[in-house]
């Protein structure tokens, strides 16, 4: 009898040629970017440096098309926004010491959101490693240190042979539920030395799948085909699993109310009658989950964000889908089922009893019951004279196509939208509330554009934000990417003005003197327009519309609107 692991690769003849006579001039980067074309990469983001000279020569060589940014944590962040469009692990080429360590930031939020980033870092020469100072440029006492708590996994290579399958394990491995970024890194001169090895062909790296164990799956279609009041919390894992469809599924047939996360942004449809949409922060929909006898939260962690900053205290019967070990009854005890959100919510499908529709509710259905609390978060919001701030949002939202991926800042429009804006489409709305840095925005979008070129992409910062990634203008322009950057100008960092005004009686440290964004956009070549609350909408529609990068600056103080978790 033959088992699938039983069977071996037979190379072509043409692979059995070109192994045993290589061509000339080939070096330790070559069997980088013939092991990564071997995986299926077509696209690498990065940077160079002196020790990695060896992979970017390398390049050269090969048809990996090549993406540079100016900043390696922007380069990370365009990475990490390449692997969410396409569920691909997203390379990314830098160099030892002060390269590696700035993309730190961005492999951060790459971890806390579940995209899958292959970070490729040269190291000192093999001479200098092992301990002690040898006084190389670039060295640090342990590279590999400083990047095991943020990463998934770490690959040191220490000889070429390694090389391929180094490699391969850590593509595996970034692309393994829960997707997440992971290390690699090679010694300068490893790179560099000349190779006789064979031309890598075909590399075998197929992620693991994570299943449900049936039995848990049994007791949570158990309890679900019995609750009177279920509800469901789904998260990016939803998005990240490509499991919308199946999520919509079990929430009609259970007549089960649904409210996305912020990282879960369009996991379900925003104007469905059982969706609460993502009103999170807000005492009305913390209650409303609370009451349910049998909550599902899948691909969730239920962290600060997605609890009400960890005011929600659930009083009926949890079950967490999750595939992060580490996030399963991290923050509520719960029937934890460690799976891929996909193959959970396909099981529960197939093993879900027949549901009685005096089941569904009590009293009020379960779509009067969404209209009720709905209708109380849209009172809440229209008490507090928010108007410009709905406005500017519902112009974003007017002028974006459906189909177009948007990237958020951390910036007070983008905290509204987590809450206020309609996807309409799961993994189209990409911030950085995973981890929180600023900068994200705009070179994120250019690794969405890179990602899926077809459809204009949206960039959207404060000028606080923007601060952090302006040299990005130069990528767009060099590559013409259909990047369209909003800017809301307000002179500083304006949520930390809020929160310190709201806290102390004023702010600190979060005004800043700032460019005219419009002409420094000029300066790059790039078109730049100044616009208002009223016409924002045409001024972003027109510049999506026209090929190439733009910028929009909306000069406008912005106000979050009240932190219910505080009633």
């Amino acid at each position: 009898m033959t088992h699938d692991h039983d069977l071996v690769l037979r190379p072509t003849a043409a692979q059995t040629q070109a192994a045993l006579d290589p061509p000339p001039g080939r070096n330790g980067g070559d069997l980088v970017v013939e092991t990564l074309t071997g995986l299926g990469a077509t696209t690498v983001f990065g940077l160079p440096g002196q020790h990695a000279l060896g992979m970017f020569d390398a390049l050269r060589r090969s048809d990996l098309a090549y993406v540079g940014l100016r900043v390696e944590n922007n380069a990370g962040f365009a990475a990490d926004a390449y692997g969410r469009i396409t569920g691909e692990a997203a390379p990314l080429l830098l160099s030892t010491g002060p390269g590696a360590l700035t993309s730190l930031a961005a492999l951060q939020e790459a971890a806390a959101a579940s995209a899958p980033v292959l970070a490729i870092s040269s190291q000192i020469p093999g001479a200098g490693l092992g301990g002690g100072r040898h006084g190389y440029l670039h060295e640090l006492p342990d590279q590999q240190a400083s990047f095991r708590g943020v990463v998934k996994s770490v690959h040191p290579v220490r000889t070429q042979s390694q090389i391929p399958s180094a490699i391969a394990a850590a593509w595996e491995s970034a692309l393994t539920a829960p997707h997440g970024p992971v290390w690699v890194e090679i010694p300068q001169d490893v790179l560099l030395a000349a190779t006789d090895l064979p031309v890598v062909t075909a590399v075998d790296a197929a992620p693991h799948d994570l299943p449900p164990r049936p039995e848990l799956t049994a007791v949570a279609a158990d309890l679900l085909a019995n609750a009177a009041r279920p509800a469901i919390i789904a998260g990016g894992g939803v998005v990240r699993a490509d499991a919308s469809g199946k999520l919509r599924q079990l929430a009609e047939r259970l007549n089960a109310p649904v409210v996305t996360t912020f990282g879960g942004k369009g996991a379900f449809p925003w104007n469905h009658p059982l969706s609460l949409q993502s009103w999170l922060e807000d005492r009305h929909t913390t209650d409303f989950l609370e009451d349910a006898d049998v909550l599902l939260v899948v691909g969730s962690g239920l962290g600060e964000l997605s609890s009400n900053y960890f005011t929600f205290k659930p009083r009926g019967r949890v079950i967490q889908i999750e595939a992060d070990l580490g996030k399963l009854e991290s923050n509520h005890p719960a029937l934890g089922i460690h799976a891929d959100a996909r193959l959970a919510l396909s099981a529960l499908l197939e093993t879900l009893p027949a549901r009685q529709d005096a089941q569904a509710g009590e009293g009020e259905s379960a779509t009067d019951r969404v209209r009720a609390v709905l209708g109380l978060v849209r009172e809440r919001i229209d008490s507090q004279e928010l108007a410009l701030e709905q406005k500017v949002l519902a112009a974003v939202r007017k002028a974006l196509p459906d189909r177009s991926a948007s990237f958020w800042d951390m910036t007070i429009l983008a905290y509204w939208a987590w809450s206020a804006f309609d996807a309409r489409r799961p993994n189209t709305m990409h911030s950085a509330q995973g981890a929180g840095g600023l900068g994200y925005a705009f070179p994120a979008a250019i690794g969405g554009a890179v990602a899926d070129p077809t459809h204009p992409v949206l960039a959207v910062s404060g000028d606080g934000g923007a601060l952090y990634s302006i040299a990005e203008l130069a990528t767009a322009r060099q590559h013409n990417l259909d990047v369209t950057w909003l800017i809301v100008d307000d002179g500083g960092y304006g949520i930390l003005r809020e929160y310190m005004t709201d806290a102390f009686g004023q702010a600190t440290a979060t005004e800043l003197s700032r460019p005219d964004y419009v002409a420094l956009a000029e300066s790059f070549g790039v078109p730049g327009v100044r616009t208002t609350a009223d016409t924002l909408a045409d001024d972003l529609a027109k510049s999506l519309a026209t090929p190439g990068p733009s910028v929009v600056v909306l000069p406008a103080v912005l106000r979050m609107f009240a932190p219910t978790h505080l009633d």
